[in-house]
Protein backbone atom coordinates (compact mmCIF):
# COMPACT_ATOMS: atom_id res chain seq x y z
CA UNK A 1 0.00 0.00 0.00
CA UNK A 2 1.13 3.58 -0.32
CA UNK A 3 0.74 7.07 0.94
CA UNK A 4 2.24 10.28 -0.32
CA UNK A 5 5.98 10.66 -0.09
CA UNK A 6 7.19 12.93 2.74
CA UNK A 7 8.71 15.28 0.17
CA UNK A 8 6.31 15.40 -2.79
CA UNK A 9 7.69 14.72 -6.21
CA UNK A 10 7.30 17.41 -8.88
CA UNK A 11 4.00 17.80 -10.70
CA UNK A 12 3.19 15.63 -13.70
CA UNK A 13 3.86 18.33 -16.28
CA UNK A 14 7.36 19.13 -15.02
CA UNK A 15 8.15 15.45 -14.45
CA UNK A 16 6.83 14.49 -17.87
CA UNK A 17 9.25 16.84 -19.61
CA UNK A 18 12.18 15.74 -17.44
CA UNK A 19 11.52 12.01 -17.69
CA UNK A 20 10.75 12.09 -21.40
CA UNK A 21 14.10 13.76 -21.95
CA UNK A 22 15.76 11.05 -19.87
CA UNK A 23 14.06 8.25 -21.83
CA UNK A 24 14.95 9.76 -25.19
CA UNK A 25 18.51 10.37 -24.03
CA UNK A 26 18.82 6.76 -22.94
CA UNK A 27 17.64 5.53 -26.32
CA UNK A 28 20.06 7.80 -28.14
CA UNK A 29 22.99 6.71 -26.00
CA UNK A 30 22.25 3.01 -26.41
CA UNK A 31 20.80 2.84 -29.91
CA UNK A 32 22.36 5.86 -31.60
CA UNK A 33 19.07 7.62 -32.37
CA UNK A 34 15.70 8.38 -30.87
CA UNK A 35 13.58 6.75 -33.54
CA UNK A 36 12.46 3.59 -31.77
CA UNK A 37 9.14 3.11 -30.02
CA UNK A 38 7.86 5.98 -27.94
CA UNK A 39 11.05 8.04 -28.05
CA UNK A 40 9.71 9.79 -31.13
CA UNK A 41 6.90 12.07 -29.93
CA UNK A 42 3.76 11.97 -32.09
CA UNK A 43 0.06 12.48 -31.48
CA UNK A 44 -0.63 8.76 -31.54
CA UNK A 45 0.56 5.67 -29.72
CA UNK A 46 3.37 3.42 -30.90
CA UNK A 47 2.11 1.02 -33.54
CA UNK A 48 3.22 -2.43 -34.74
CA UNK A 49 1.92 -5.36 -36.76
CA UNK A 50 3.48 -8.42 -35.17
CA UNK A 51 4.45 -7.92 -31.53
CA UNK A 52 4.55 -5.20 -28.89
CA UNK A 53 6.18 -4.55 -25.51
CA UNK A 54 5.49 -1.71 -23.06
CA UNK A 55 7.62 -1.29 -19.94
CA UNK A 56 8.67 1.54 -17.66
CA UNK A 57 12.17 1.79 -19.13
CA UNK A 58 13.43 1.88 -22.74
CA UNK A 59 16.24 -0.61 -22.08
CA UNK A 60 13.80 -3.15 -20.67
CA UNK A 61 11.46 -2.64 -23.61
CA UNK A 62 14.37 -3.10 -25.99
CA UNK A 63 15.54 -6.30 -24.30
CA UNK A 64 12.05 -7.79 -24.41
CA UNK A 65 11.64 -6.71 -28.04
CA UNK A 66 14.96 -8.33 -28.93
CA UNK A 67 13.73 -11.62 -27.54
CA UNK A 68 10.51 -11.44 -29.54
CA UNK A 69 12.41 -10.54 -32.70
CA UNK A 70 14.63 -13.60 -32.16
CA UNK A 71 11.62 -15.90 -32.07
CA UNK A 72 10.94 -15.93 -28.34
CA UNK A 73 7.43 -15.69 -26.96
CA UNK A 74 5.70 -13.41 -24.46
CA UNK A 75 6.96 -15.42 -21.47
CA UNK A 76 10.56 -15.22 -22.67
CA UNK A 77 10.20 -11.48 -23.25
CA UNK A 78 8.75 -10.96 -19.77
CA UNK A 79 11.76 -12.63 -18.17
CA UNK A 80 14.25 -10.63 -20.23
CA UNK A 81 12.39 -7.41 -19.47
CA UNK A 82 12.22 -8.06 -15.72
CA UNK A 83 15.92 -8.85 -15.52
CA UNK A 84 16.82 -5.56 -17.22
CA UNK A 85 14.40 -3.69 -14.94
CA UNK A 86 16.25 -5.20 -11.97
CA UNK A 87 19.35 -3.44 -13.30
CA UNK A 88 17.99 -0.09 -14.53
CA UNK A 89 14.99 0.32 -12.21
CA UNK A 90 16.30 -1.29 -8.98
CA UNK A 91 14.07 0.92 -6.85
CA UNK A 92 10.92 -0.76 -8.14
CA UNK A 93 11.43 -4.48 -8.79
CA UNK A 94 13.92 -7.29 -9.13
CA UNK A 95 14.98 -10.69 -7.88
CA UNK A 96 14.28 -9.74 -4.26
CA UNK A 97 10.59 -8.97 -4.71
CA UNK A 98 7.22 -10.43 -5.63
CA UNK A 99 5.05 -10.52 -8.76
CA UNK A 100 1.55 -11.03 -10.10
CA UNK A 101 1.39 -12.43 -13.63
CA UNK A 102 -1.60 -12.89 -15.94
CA UNK A 103 -0.74 -15.12 -18.91
CA UNK A 104 -2.91 -15.79 -21.95
CA UNK A 105 -1.93 -18.90 -23.90
CA UNK A 106 -3.61 -18.57 -27.28
CA UNK A 107 -3.05 -22.15 -28.42
CA UNK A 108 -4.66 -23.53 -25.27
CA UNK A 109 -7.20 -20.70 -25.08
CA UNK A 110 -6.35 -20.46 -21.40
CA UNK A 111 -5.89 -17.53 -19.04
CA UNK A 112 -3.72 -18.26 -16.00
CA UNK A 113 -2.84 -16.18 -12.95
CA UNK A 114 0.43 -16.81 -11.12
CA UNK A 115 0.62 -15.39 -7.61
CA UNK A 116 4.32 -14.88 -6.93
CA UNK A 117 3.91 -12.38 -4.11
CA UNK A 118 6.52 -12.25 -1.36
CA UNK A 119 5.37 -14.24 1.67
CA UNK A 120 5.93 -13.96 5.41
CA UNK A 121 8.68 -16.10 6.96
CA UNK A 122 7.73 -18.84 9.43
CA UNK A 123 8.79 -16.77 12.45
CA UNK A 124 7.11 -13.52 11.48
CA UNK A 125 5.66 -11.69 14.49
CA UNK A 126 1.92 -11.33 14.04
CA UNK A 127 2.22 -7.94 15.69
CA UNK A 128 5.34 -7.04 13.67
CA UNK A 129 4.92 -3.27 14.11
CA UNK A 130 5.30 -3.39 17.91
CA UNK A 131 8.08 -4.44 20.25
CA UNK A 132 7.79 -7.04 23.02
CA UNK A 133 6.37 -4.43 25.37
CA UNK A 134 3.65 -3.46 22.87
CA UNK A 135 5.29 -0.17 21.95
CA UNK A 136 4.75 0.94 18.37
CA UNK A 137 8.02 0.89 16.45
CA UNK A 138 8.92 4.02 14.43
CA UNK A 139 7.18 3.45 11.06
CA UNK A 140 9.91 5.03 8.91
CA UNK A 141 12.72 3.05 10.54
CA UNK A 142 10.68 -0.16 10.64
CA UNK A 143 9.85 0.11 6.94
CA UNK A 144 13.56 0.12 6.08
CA UNK A 145 14.59 -2.81 8.24
CA UNK A 146 15.14 -6.55 8.08
CA UNK A 147 12.03 -7.08 10.21
CA UNK A 148 9.78 -6.37 7.23
CA UNK A 149 11.58 -8.39 4.54
CA UNK A 150 9.38 -11.14 3.11
CA UNK A 151 10.45 -14.24 1.20
CA UNK A 152 10.86 -13.18 -2.46
CA UNK A 153 8.76 -14.96 -5.08
CA UNK A 154 9.47 -13.32 -8.44
CA UNK A 155 12.30 -15.53 -9.63
CA UNK A 156 10.68 -18.85 -8.75
CA UNK A 157 7.46 -17.67 -10.40
CA UNK A 158 9.22 -16.76 -13.63
CA UNK A 159 11.04 -20.09 -13.62
CA UNK A 160 7.76 -22.00 -13.28
CA UNK A 161 6.14 -20.00 -16.07
CA UNK A 162 9.19 -20.51 -18.29
CA UNK A 163 9.26 -24.26 -17.64
CA UNK A 164 5.64 -24.51 -18.73
CA UNK A 165 5.42 -21.99 -21.53
CA UNK A 166 8.83 -20.51 -22.39
CA UNK A 167 10.45 -21.12 -25.74
CA UNK A 168 14.02 -19.78 -25.65
CA UNK A 169 16.76 -21.18 -23.38
CA UNK A 170 16.58 -19.69 -19.87
CA UNK A 171 20.19 -18.46 -19.87
CA UNK A 172 19.74 -16.55 -23.14
CA UNK A 173 17.14 -14.30 -21.49
CA UNK A 174 19.72 -12.77 -19.14
CA UNK A 175 22.21 -11.55 -21.74
CA UNK A 176 21.09 -7.93 -21.93
CA UNK A 177 20.67 -7.56 -18.18
CA UNK A 178 24.14 -8.95 -17.44
CA UNK A 179 25.72 -6.74 -20.11
CA UNK A 180 24.06 -3.59 -18.80
CA UNK A 181 24.91 -4.34 -15.17
CA UNK A 182 28.55 -5.06 -16.03
CA UNK A 183 29.29 -2.56 -18.83
CA UNK A 184 27.07 0.21 -17.54
CA UNK A 185 23.87 2.03 -18.43
CA UNK A 186 22.83 5.70 -18.43
CA UNK A 187 21.24 6.73 -15.11
CA UNK A 188 17.52 6.86 -16.00
CA UNK A 189 15.21 9.77 -15.29
CA UNK A 190 12.91 8.13 -12.79
CA UNK A 191 15.72 6.48 -10.85
CA UNK A 192 17.47 9.85 -10.70
CA UNK A 193 14.28 11.43 -9.39
CA UNK A 194 13.94 8.80 -6.65
CA UNK A 195 17.56 9.27 -5.61
CA UNK A 196 16.96 13.02 -5.40
CA UNK A 197 14.04 12.42 -3.07
CA UNK A 198 15.96 9.94 -0.92
CA UNK A 199 19.45 11.37 -0.34
CA UNK A 200 19.87 9.13 2.73
CA UNK A 201 20.51 6.25 0.32
CA UNK A 202 24.01 7.65 -0.19
CA UNK A 203 24.80 6.06 3.19
CA UNK A 204 23.72 2.57 2.08
CA UNK A 205 27.02 1.06 0.89
CA UNK A 206 25.53 -0.94 -1.97
CA UNK A 207 23.65 2.11 -3.25
CA UNK A 208 26.37 4.73 -2.78
CA UNK A 209 27.45 4.15 -6.39
CA UNK A 210 24.54 6.31 -7.52
CA UNK A 211 25.83 9.36 -5.60
CA UNK A 212 28.88 11.63 -5.85
CA UNK A 213 31.32 12.35 -3.02
CA UNK A 214 29.09 15.17 -1.74
CA UNK A 215 26.07 12.88 -1.35
CA UNK A 216 24.21 14.17 -4.39
CA UNK A 217 22.82 11.85 -7.08
CA UNK A 218 25.03 11.51 -10.13
CA UNK A 219 23.85 13.58 -13.09
CA UNK A 220 21.11 12.22 -15.33
CA UNK A 221 22.48 9.78 -17.95
CA UNK A 222 25.78 9.23 -16.10
CA UNK A 223 27.02 5.72 -16.85
CA UNK A 224 26.58 3.53 -13.78
CA UNK A 225 27.47 -0.12 -13.16
CA UNK A 226 26.34 -2.92 -10.87
CA UNK A 227 28.95 -5.70 -10.94
CA UNK A 228 27.56 -7.56 -7.88
CA UNK A 229 24.18 -7.85 -9.61
CA UNK A 230 25.87 -8.88 -12.87
CA UNK A 231 27.51 -11.78 -11.05
CA UNK A 232 24.25 -12.83 -9.38
CA UNK A 233 22.43 -12.71 -12.72
CA UNK A 234 25.14 -14.90 -14.25
CA UNK A 235 24.65 -17.48 -11.50
CA UNK A 236 20.87 -17.44 -11.99
CA UNK A 237 21.24 -17.66 -15.76
CA UNK A 238 23.51 -20.71 -15.67
CA UNK A 239 22.39 -22.44 -12.46
CA UNK A 240 18.70 -21.63 -12.66
CA UNK A 241 16.30 -19.69 -10.47
CA UNK A 242 16.99 -22.02 -7.57
CA UNK A 243 20.36 -20.32 -7.07
CA UNK A 244 18.51 -17.66 -5.09
CA UNK A 245 16.70 -20.23 -2.94
CA UNK A 246 19.54 -22.63 -2.16
CA UNK A 247 21.25 -22.50 1.26
CA UNK A 248 24.36 -20.56 0.18
CA UNK A 249 22.47 -17.52 -1.05
CA UNK A 250 19.68 -17.95 1.50
CA UNK A 251 22.22 -17.68 4.32
CA UNK A 252 23.38 -14.36 2.88
CA UNK A 253 19.81 -13.10 3.04
CA UNK A 254 19.45 -14.44 6.59
CA UNK A 255 22.58 -12.56 7.67
CA UNK A 256 21.57 -9.34 5.94
CA UNK A 257 18.08 -9.13 7.44
CA UNK A 258 19.36 -10.01 10.92
CA UNK A 259 21.34 -6.77 11.15
CA UNK A 260 20.13 -3.40 12.41
CA UNK A 261 17.90 -2.35 15.30
CA UNK A 262 14.85 -4.21 13.93
CA UNK A 263 16.16 -7.57 12.64
CA UNK A 264 14.18 -9.92 10.47
CA UNK A 265 13.46 -13.62 10.88
CA UNK A 266 14.10 -15.13 7.43
CA UNK A 267 16.14 -18.36 7.47
CA UNK A 268 17.13 -20.68 4.59
CA UNK A 269 14.17 -22.95 5.31
CA UNK A 270 11.82 -20.07 4.46
CA UNK A 271 13.28 -19.71 0.98
CA UNK A 272 13.28 -23.46 0.41
CA UNK A 273 9.61 -23.62 1.40
CA UNK A 274 8.39 -20.85 -0.92
CA UNK A 275 5.77 -21.99 -3.43
CA UNK A 276 4.13 -20.18 -6.32
CA UNK A 277 0.35 -20.06 -6.06
CA UNK A 278 -1.82 -20.54 -9.15
CA UNK A 279 -5.19 -18.93 -8.63
CA UNK A 280 -8.27 -18.54 -10.79
CA UNK A 281 -8.39 -15.09 -12.39
CA UNK A 282 -11.35 -12.87 -11.56
CA UNK A 283 -13.54 -11.87 -14.51
CA UNK A 284 -16.57 -9.68 -15.12
CA UNK A 285 -18.48 -8.35 -18.11
CA UNK A 286 -18.43 -4.57 -18.45
CA UNK A 287 -18.45 -2.14 -21.38
CA UNK A 288 -19.48 -5.13 -23.54
CA UNK A 289 -16.15 -6.84 -22.86
CA UNK A 290 -14.92 -9.69 -20.71
CA UNK A 291 -12.41 -8.14 -18.32
CA UNK A 292 -10.13 -10.29 -16.18
CA UNK A 293 -7.67 -9.42 -13.45
CA UNK A 294 -5.71 -10.96 -10.59
CA UNK A 295 -7.42 -12.43 -7.52
CA UNK A 296 -6.64 -11.79 -3.84
CA UNK A 297 -4.29 -11.42 -2.17
CA UNK A 298 -3.78 -9.20 -5.23
CA UNK A 299 -6.58 -6.92 -4.10
CA UNK A 300 -6.02 -4.37 -6.86
CA UNK A 301 -7.56 -6.69 -9.42
CA UNK A 302 -10.77 -6.99 -7.40
CA UNK A 303 -11.01 -3.21 -7.05
CA UNK A 304 -10.40 -2.58 -10.74
CA UNK A 305 -13.20 -4.97 -11.69
CA UNK A 306 -15.62 -3.53 -9.13
CA UNK A 307 -15.00 0.01 -10.31
CA UNK A 308 -15.38 -0.82 -14.00
CA UNK A 309 -18.63 -2.69 -13.30
CA UNK A 310 -19.99 0.24 -11.30
CA UNK A 311 -18.92 2.85 -13.87
CA UNK A 312 -20.51 0.83 -16.66
CA UNK A 313 -23.76 0.72 -14.72
CA UNK A 314 -23.53 4.48 -14.17
CA UNK A 315 -23.00 4.99 -17.91
CA UNK A 316 -19.94 7.16 -17.48
CA UNK A 317 -19.58 7.31 -21.25
CA UNK A 318 -22.42 9.85 -21.42
CA UNK A 319 -20.14 12.45 -19.84
CA UNK A 320 -17.17 14.01 -21.57
CA UNK A 321 -13.68 13.03 -20.42
CA UNK A 322 -12.28 15.70 -18.14
CA UNK A 323 -15.73 16.89 -17.11
CA UNK A 324 -16.69 17.41 -13.49
CA UNK A 325 -19.49 14.84 -13.90
CA UNK A 326 -17.07 12.17 -15.07
CA UNK A 327 -14.65 13.04 -12.26
CA UNK A 328 -17.49 12.72 -9.75
CA UNK A 329 -18.35 9.21 -10.94
CA UNK A 330 -14.70 8.14 -10.96
CA UNK A 331 -14.31 9.30 -7.37
CA UNK A 332 -17.50 7.64 -6.16
CA UNK A 333 -16.69 4.29 -7.77
CA UNK A 334 -13.19 4.44 -6.32
CA UNK A 335 -14.49 5.17 -2.83
CA UNK A 336 -16.90 2.22 -2.96
CA UNK A 337 -14.23 -0.20 -4.16
CA UNK A 338 -11.71 1.07 -1.62
CA UNK A 339 -14.09 0.40 1.25
CA UNK A 340 -14.63 -3.20 0.12
CA UNK A 341 -10.94 -3.79 -0.56
CA UNK A 342 -9.82 -2.65 2.86
CA UNK A 343 -12.44 -4.69 4.68
CA UNK A 344 -12.56 -7.99 2.83
CA UNK A 345 -9.32 -8.58 0.90
CA UNK A 346 -6.73 -10.98 2.33
CA UNK A 347 -4.76 -14.10 1.47
CA UNK A 348 -7.45 -16.70 0.67
CA UNK A 349 -5.17 -19.49 1.90
CA UNK A 350 -5.75 -18.09 5.40
CA UNK A 351 -8.99 -16.09 5.29
CA UNK A 352 -12.06 -16.75 3.12
CA UNK A 353 -12.42 -13.91 0.60
CA UNK A 354 -15.91 -13.53 -0.84
CA UNK A 355 -14.87 -12.54 -4.35
CA UNK A 356 -17.94 -14.15 -5.91
CA UNK A 357 -20.23 -12.04 -3.72
CA UNK A 358 -18.18 -8.88 -4.27
CA UNK A 359 -18.45 -9.30 -8.04
CA UNK A 360 -22.02 -10.58 -8.08
CA UNK A 361 -24.22 -8.65 -10.49
CA UNK A 362 -26.91 -7.89 -7.93
CA UNK A 363 -24.33 -6.73 -5.40
CA UNK A 364 -22.70 -4.42 -7.94
CA UNK A 365 -26.15 -3.08 -8.88
CA UNK A 366 -26.71 -2.19 -5.24
CA UNK A 367 -23.35 -0.46 -4.96
CA UNK A 368 -23.92 1.56 -8.14
CA UNK A 369 -27.36 2.56 -6.87
CA UNK A 370 -25.69 4.42 -3.99
CA UNK A 371 -24.20 6.93 -6.43
CA UNK A 372 -26.06 10.15 -7.18
CA UNK A 373 -25.46 12.07 -10.40
CA UNK A 374 -25.05 15.35 -8.55
CA UNK A 375 -24.07 14.78 -4.91
CA UNK A 376 -21.15 12.96 -3.32
CA UNK A 377 -21.88 10.25 -0.78
CA UNK A 378 -21.40 11.70 2.68
CA UNK A 379 -19.93 8.48 4.02
CA UNK A 380 -18.85 5.34 2.24
CA UNK A 381 -18.94 2.00 4.03
CA UNK A 382 -18.14 -1.55 2.91
CA UNK A 383 -21.03 -3.50 1.49
CA UNK A 384 -22.81 -6.10 3.61
CA UNK A 385 -22.12 -9.67 2.50
CA UNK A 386 -24.26 -12.66 3.38
CA UNK A 387 -22.71 -15.28 5.64
CA UNK A 388 -19.35 -13.60 5.80
CA UNK A 389 -17.39 -13.09 8.99
CA UNK A 390 -16.86 -9.41 9.71
CA UNK A 391 -13.29 -8.30 9.40
CA UNK A 392 -12.20 -4.89 10.57
CA UNK A 393 -11.03 -2.68 7.69
CA UNK A 394 -7.26 -2.65 7.32
CA UNK A 395 -5.19 0.48 6.87
CA UNK A 396 -2.28 0.89 4.52
CA UNK A 397 1.24 1.24 5.84
CA UNK A 398 3.40 4.30 5.23
CA UNK A 399 4.82 3.90 1.73
CA UNK A 400 6.56 5.65 -1.12
CA UNK A 401 5.35 4.74 -4.63
CA UNK A 402 7.23 1.88 -6.29
CA UNK A 403 6.37 -1.23 -8.36
CA UNK A 404 6.50 -1.57 -12.16
CA UNK A 405 4.55 -3.23 -14.96
CA UNK A 406 5.27 -5.00 -18.24
CA UNK A 407 2.64 -5.50 -20.95
CA UNK A 408 3.60 -7.92 -23.74
CA UNK A 409 1.87 -9.40 -26.77
CA UNK A 410 3.83 -11.71 -29.05
CA UNK A 411 3.39 -12.55 -32.75
CA UNK A 412 1.44 -15.74 -31.94
CA UNK A 413 -1.18 -13.88 -29.91
CA UNK A 414 0.07 -14.87 -26.45
CA UNK A 415 -0.09 -12.10 -23.86
CA UNK A 416 1.51 -11.30 -20.52
CA UNK A 417 0.32 -8.67 -18.05
CA UNK A 418 3.02 -8.66 -15.37
CA UNK A 419 3.20 -6.41 -12.31
CA UNK A 420 6.30 -6.78 -10.15
CA UNK A 421 7.51 -5.03 -7.01
CA UNK A 422 9.85 -4.76 -4.05
CA UNK A 423 7.14 -2.66 -2.36
CA UNK A 424 8.59 0.71 -1.30
CA UNK A 425 11.20 2.38 -3.47
CA UNK A 426 14.37 0.35 -2.76
CA UNK A 427 12.37 -1.94 -0.50
CA UNK A 428 14.01 -2.43 2.89
CA UNK A 429 17.20 -0.60 1.80
CA UNK A 430 19.00 -3.94 2.16
CA UNK A 431 21.05 -5.29 -0.75
CA UNK A 432 22.56 -8.78 -1.05
CA UNK A 433 24.99 -9.33 -3.95
CA UNK A 434 23.23 -6.63 -5.94
CA UNK A 435 19.72 -7.93 -5.11
CA UNK A 436 17.52 -5.31 -3.42
CA UNK A 437 15.30 -6.96 -0.81
CA UNK A 438 11.62 -6.13 -0.50
CA UNK A 439 9.80 -4.80 2.56
CA UNK A 440 6.47 -6.43 1.76
CA UNK A 441 5.65 -7.21 5.41
CA UNK A 442 4.62 -3.53 5.70
CA UNK A 443 1.59 -4.43 3.58
CA UNK A 444 0.15 -6.43 6.46
CA UNK A 445 -2.12 -4.72 8.97
CA UNK A 446 -0.33 -3.54 12.10
CA UNK A 447 -2.84 -4.86 14.64
CA UNK A 448 -4.50 -8.30 14.68
CA UNK A 449 -7.65 -7.11 16.45
CA UNK A 450 -9.31 -3.69 16.40
CA UNK A 451 -12.27 -2.88 18.66
CA UNK A 452 -12.66 -6.58 19.35
CA UNK A 453 -12.92 -7.43 15.66
CA UNK A 454 -10.37 -9.56 13.77
CA UNK A 455 -8.42 -8.00 10.92
CA UNK A 456 -8.26 -10.10 7.75
CA UNK A 457 -4.88 -8.89 6.51
CA UNK A 458 -2.79 -9.70 9.57
CA UNK A 459 0.66 -11.31 9.37
CA UNK A 460 1.02 -15.08 9.72
CA UNK A 461 3.69 -17.64 8.72
CA UNK A 462 3.68 -18.19 4.95
CA UNK A 463 0.89 -15.68 4.44
CA UNK A 464 0.96 -13.11 1.66
CA UNK A 465 -0.08 -9.52 2.38
CA UNK A 466 -2.64 -7.87 0.15
CA UNK A 467 -1.36 -5.67 -2.62
CA UNK A 468 -2.90 -3.09 -4.92
CA UNK A 469 -1.21 -4.51 -8.02
CA UNK A 470 -3.71 -5.03 -10.83
CA UNK A 471 -2.45 -6.84 -13.94
CA UNK A 472 -5.46 -6.92 -16.24
CA UNK A 473 -6.46 -8.27 -19.65
CA UNK A 474 -9.56 -7.17 -21.57
CA UNK A 475 -10.94 -9.63 -24.11
CA UNK A 476 -12.56 -8.51 -27.34
CA UNK A 477 -15.51 -9.96 -29.21
CA UNK A 478 -13.24 -12.58 -30.79
CA UNK A 479 -12.32 -13.93 -27.36
CA UNK A 480 -8.72 -12.75 -27.73
CA UNK A 481 -6.89 -10.11 -25.66
CA UNK A 482 -7.85 -6.60 -26.77
CA UNK A 483 -6.13 -4.67 -23.96
CA UNK A 484 -3.12 -5.80 -21.89
CA UNK A 485 -2.63 -3.36 -19.05
CA UNK A 486 -1.28 -2.71 -15.57
CA UNK A 487 0.64 -0.11 -13.59
CA UNK A 488 3.19 0.56 -10.90
CA UNK A 489 2.61 3.04 -8.09
CA UNK A 490 1.07 1.66 -4.91
CA UNK A 491 -2.60 2.21 -4.17
CA UNK A 492 -2.88 4.62 -7.11
CA UNK A 493 -2.34 1.67 -9.46
CA UNK A 494 -6.03 0.83 -9.20
CA UNK A 495 -7.46 4.18 -10.26
CA UNK A 496 -4.84 4.64 -12.98
CA UNK A 497 -5.78 1.33 -14.60
CA UNK A 498 -9.49 2.03 -14.22
CA UNK A 499 -9.27 5.53 -15.67
CA UNK A 500 -7.19 4.33 -18.61
CA UNK A 501 -9.67 1.57 -19.39
CA UNK A 502 -12.60 3.99 -19.10
CA UNK A 503 -10.83 6.25 -21.58
CA UNK A 504 -10.39 3.42 -24.04
CA UNK A 505 -13.64 1.48 -23.50
CA UNK A 506 -16.16 4.22 -22.71
CA UNK A 507 -14.72 7.25 -24.50
CA UNK A 508 -13.05 5.59 -27.46
CA UNK A 509 -9.63 7.14 -26.80
CA UNK A 510 -6.49 5.59 -28.21
CA UNK A 511 -4.26 4.04 -25.58
CA UNK A 512 -1.84 6.97 -25.42
CA UNK A 513 -4.62 9.50 -24.80
CA UNK A 514 -6.25 7.17 -22.28
CA UNK A 515 -3.01 6.73 -20.32
CA UNK A 516 -2.14 10.42 -20.33
CA UNK A 517 -5.42 11.62 -18.82
CA UNK A 518 -5.02 13.78 -15.70
CA UNK A 519 -5.40 11.36 -12.80
CA UNK A 520 -8.35 11.19 -10.43
CA UNK A 521 -8.88 8.67 -7.64
CA UNK A 522 -9.68 7.79 -4.06
CA UNK A 523 -7.72 4.63 -3.20
CA UNK A 524 -5.10 6.41 -1.11
CA UNK A 525 -7.17 7.35 1.97
CA UNK A 526 -8.15 10.61 0.26
CA UNK A 527 -9.97 11.84 -2.80
CA UNK A 528 -7.17 13.04 -5.07
CA UNK A 529 -6.76 15.22 -8.14
CA UNK A 530 -3.44 15.26 -9.94
CA UNK A 531 -1.34 18.33 -9.30
CA UNK A 532 -0.34 20.37 -12.34
CA UNK A 533 -3.11 19.00 -14.56
CA UNK A 534 -6.62 20.01 -15.64
CA UNK A 535 -7.99 17.62 -13.02
CA UNK A 536 -6.84 20.00 -10.28
CA UNK A 537 -9.01 22.74 -11.78
CA UNK A 538 -12.09 20.64 -11.05
CA UNK A 539 -11.64 21.02 -7.29
CA UNK A 540 -14.10 23.93 -6.74
CA UNK A 541 -16.94 22.26 -8.63
CA UNK A 542 -16.34 18.92 -6.97
CA UNK A 543 -16.45 20.60 -3.56
CA UNK A 544 -19.84 22.03 -4.46
CA UNK A 545 -20.98 18.44 -5.03
CA UNK A 546 -19.80 17.47 -1.55
CA UNK A 547 -16.40 16.00 -2.38
CA UNK A 548 -13.32 16.78 -0.34
CA UNK A 549 -10.53 16.39 -2.87
CA UNK A 550 -6.86 17.05 -2.31
CA UNK A 551 -4.39 18.15 -4.95
CA UNK A 552 -1.65 15.51 -5.01
CA UNK A 553 1.27 14.17 -7.00
CA UNK A 554 -0.13 10.98 -8.58
CA UNK A 555 2.77 9.18 -10.16
CA UNK A 556 1.47 5.70 -10.89
CA UNK A 557 2.76 4.62 -14.30
CA UNK A 558 0.54 2.63 -16.69
CA UNK A 559 1.90 0.36 -19.42
CA UNK A 560 -0.61 -0.93 -21.94
CA UNK A 561 -1.10 -2.51 -25.36
CA UNK A 562 -4.25 -2.63 -27.46
CA UNK A 563 -5.05 -5.03 -30.29
CA UNK A 564 -7.30 -3.94 -33.12
CA UNK A 565 -8.06 -4.44 -36.83
CA UNK A 566 -5.14 -2.18 -37.76
CA UNK A 567 -2.64 -4.02 -35.56
CA UNK A 568 -1.10 -3.25 -32.20
CA UNK A 569 -0.84 0.03 -30.32
CA UNK A 570 1.16 0.53 -27.14
CA UNK A 571 2.26 3.26 -24.79
CA UNK A 572 4.56 3.62 -21.82
CA UNK A 573 3.46 6.15 -19.23
CA UNK A 574 5.48 9.41 -19.26
CA UNK A 575 5.07 9.64 -15.49
CA UNK A 576 8.22 7.49 -15.60
CA UNK A 577 10.61 6.43 -18.37
CA UNK A 578 7.98 4.32 -20.12
CA UNK A 579 8.48 3.18 -23.70
CA UNK A 580 6.49 0.91 -26.01
CA UNK A 581 8.28 -0.92 -28.84
CA UNK A 582 7.25 -3.41 -31.45
CA UNK A 583 7.48 -4.69 -35.00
Amino acid sequence: MQASAPNPLPSFRSRKKRLAAGAVGTLMLIFGSATMGQAQETDSATTARHFMVATANPLASQAASNVLAQGGNAVDAAIAGQMVLAVVEPQASGLGGGSAIMYWDKAQKKLAFYDGLASAPASVPQDYAHDAAGKHLPPEALARSGRVVAVPGTLRTLALLHARSGKMPWASLFTDAIRLARNGFPLPGYLHLVLTERPELAHVPALAQYFDETGHPLPLATTVHNEPLAQTLEHVAHEGAEYLYKPAFARKIETAVATGPYPGTIVPADLAAYRVRERAPLCITAFKRRICSAAPPVAGGLSVLQQLAILDRLDIGRYAPGSVQAAHLLLEASRLAEADRRKYAADPDFVPVATAQLLDSAYLDSRAALVSDSTAMEKVTPGALAQHAFMHPASDAMTVPATTHLAIRDSKGNAVSFTTTINLNFGADIVVDGVVLNNAITNFATLPVVNGQPVANIAAPGKRPITTMAPTIVFGKDGQPEVIIGAGGGARIIDSVVQTLVGYLAWGQNIRTAIEQPRIGAQNHNQELERGTKAAALEPELRKMGHKPKIAVMNAAVQAITVGPDGLQGWGDPHRDGVAMGQ
